[in-house]
């Protein structure tokens, strides 16, 4: 598949490049990707971010050297990218447990991150329906959360979120300040270097400019192209799985790429959110590549 081989030679570029400089523009552009999709992609086929993948390899192979060969520190630590002979202890220390300099005695033990490779495996067992929508622009209301998906915080955090707003009443108090409006969760300013990004519990904005909307923030949604999924079953589980199943088999597997835009949780108001036939969707701004 495309999406195989163009993974292959970001691989195949880190690996070429991994004692030199490095950027994330320049190995999504080895993958013909823009840079938001290709982080976005590297992080939920692997679980791991893309520079934390690279950090990770780098201090495997200045680990390797170390045991190896006679190259002082210092010429190591700038080998792989620290500025000090310091700021590589530090890190060389929380990936392996030990020094730099212990790292060159007999029969210490190192911790190893193998490069990765990527493989085609039929799946097919579960049918993934969807439909492409134009959007035009439009404003939400609603209360945030600063979250990371660093150690999966952000599956119990969101949830966490939800369970606040709807047990003071927030999510009710929105509802009726816009009774039209589907609820809204939205991952806006998304950042996969530092893995940090917003999650908006919303509704979308009242025509009527109200005092009571003054306690809340509100967002521009910008005009999109959606690729639009349904997620079947009690929440968050149902929408994780859906959220996985996008990035891992459906995005590979078309000429789709996310256009770096806020993603969308869409939700009908009122509905039990443990029902297992409960229905809600995944909104994916895409462009054809």
């Amino acid at each position: 598949m495309e999406w195989l081989n163009r993974m292959t030679k970001a691989i195949q570029y880190i690996e070429q490049h991994i004692d030199g400089e490095l950027t994330s523009e320049d190995v999504a552009k080895a993958a013909c990707s823009s840079t938001f999709h290709f982080q976005r992609m590297f992080y939920m086929l692997t679980n791991v971010t893309l520079a934390e993948y690279i950090r990770k390899r780098r201090l495997t192979l200045a680990a390797q050297e170390l045991a190896m060969t006679d190259a002082r520190v210092i010429d190591i630590a700038f080998k792989f990218g620290y500025d000090t002979p310091e700021s590589f202890a530090k890190a060389f220390c929380k990936a392996h447990g030990i020094t730099p300099t212990a790292a060159r005695q007999p029969g210490v033990t190192l911790k190893a991150f193998p490069r990765l490779s990527f493989h085609f495996s039929l799946r097919g067992d579960q049918d993934m329906d969807y439909r492409i929508e134009q959007k035009e622009a439009f404003s939400v209301l609603g209360k945030k959360l600063h979250v990371t998906c660093a150690d999966d915080e952000n599956l119990e955090a969101i949830p966490a979120f939800w369970n606040e707003m709807n047990s003071s009443g927030m999510s009710d108090y929105l509802c009726k300040l816009s009774p039209e409006s589907k609820m809204y969760g939205i991952c806006l300013h998304m950042d996969m270097e530092t893995q940090y990004y917003d999650y908006m519990i919303a509704v979308d904005t009242p025509a009527a400019s109200l005092e009571e909307t003054k306690k809340f923030e509100i967002e521009e949604i910008p005009a999109a192209t959606w690729a639009i999924f349904t997620a079947i079953g009690p929440v968050p589980d149902a929408v994780q799985k859906t959220w996985q199943r996008i990035f891992q088999e459906w995005l590979p597997a078309t000429g789709y790429e996310h256009t770096g835009g806020p993603e969308m949780e869409v939700y009908p108001p009122h509905d039990d959110p443990f029902d297992p036939r409960h229905r809600c969707e995944i909104w994916i701004p895409v462009t054809k590549k």
